[in-house]
């Protein structure tokens, strides 16, 4: 396939890992072009990434395969609608906005091949994981060239349901931040148990690090890893059955069905 013209609608930090990523993987500068309303910011990526950062949205998309929004969801329908002339039949429309719908995205811009994708902030340091939903406009071409745009910051995964999109939200989306207060505890634990703070977080962050290549490396899950390093009458099976008598897999799963919840709300609020 040929390399797509990609167009992204602001140039914020999701917007920026992916043109980034995009760089890294080989696409050339000159089919990558982007807009933003600050002056600073447009300085900014266009000297890391050496793409053209336009003031004007209407004038980043011409010529663009696929149009990137990569705005904030409170201001989506006035960007949209305001960008909607500008264009042209097939051009896809990829949107990384949380809570908007693609029948939302088409009442706005019209009717047109629309890919809406949940990343998460990951993708940042080229880790991220993507949910991905495409309407009945989307080509199997075009489906592949939203994939690549995703993959050059982690995985994308496709789900065959939009409604999906909130559970991918409460799992990956939201996610990090879960990890990061686990990763909170356990450094203030440590610190409570004697262990200098700055020693408490070192040993923290990698061994989160450490247990997350396994994972990802292993053949087995998370189940059967965490079996073989919890030893019968062990420190580490104190550590768990003590986790489990405060109820905490019923507690993860009351989190994500909040976030999942919240996630719909927000969608059915913002698309109005």
């Amino acid at each position: 396939m040929s390399t797509p013209r990609i167009a992204f609608i602001g140039a914020g930090n999701m917007a920026a890992s992916l043109i980034g990523g995009l760089r890294a993987k080989g696409v050339a500068a000159e089919h990558i072009r982007a807009s933003d309303p600050g002056a600073e910011q447009r300085a900014k990526i266009a000297a890391e990434h050496g793409i053209e950062v336009l003031e004007s949205n209407a004038d980043a998309v011409q010529g663009a395969d696929v149009v990137v929004l990569a705005i904030k969801p409170q201001v989506m329908k006035t960007v949209c609608q305001a960008l909607a002339p500008s264009l042209t039949e097939g051009q896809l429309v990829v949107s990384i906005a949380a809570g908007i719908t693609c029948a939302s995205l088409a009442a706005w811009l019209g009717p047109r091949p629309i890919v809406r994708c949940m990343p998460n902030t990951p993708a940042l340091v080229g880790q991220g994981a993507s949910g991905l939903y495409a309407n009945t406009e989307v080509s199997a071409a075009q489906r592949e060239q939203a994939e690549q745009l995703l993959s050059a910051v982690g995985i994308a995964l496709w789900l065959d349901e939009e409604r999906l999109i909130d559970a991918v939200t409460a799992v990956s989306g939201s996610g990090p931040a879960y990890f990061f207060l686990l990763m909170e505890a356990m450094t203030a634990a440590g610190e409570k148990l004697g262990l200098p703070r700055a020693t408490a977080e070192q040993l923290t962050l990698q061994t989160a690090l450490g247990a997350a290549r396994m994972a990802v490396a292993s053949d087995v899950d998370a189940a059967e890893l965490r079996r073989r390093v919890t030893s019968p009458n062990g420190t580490t099976e104190a550590a768990i059955k003590t986790f489990q008598a405060g109820g905490f897999e019923a507690l993860v799963q009351q989190a994500l069905t909040a976030a999942d919840r919240r996630s719909a709300e927000l969608a059915e609020q913002l698309g109005q």
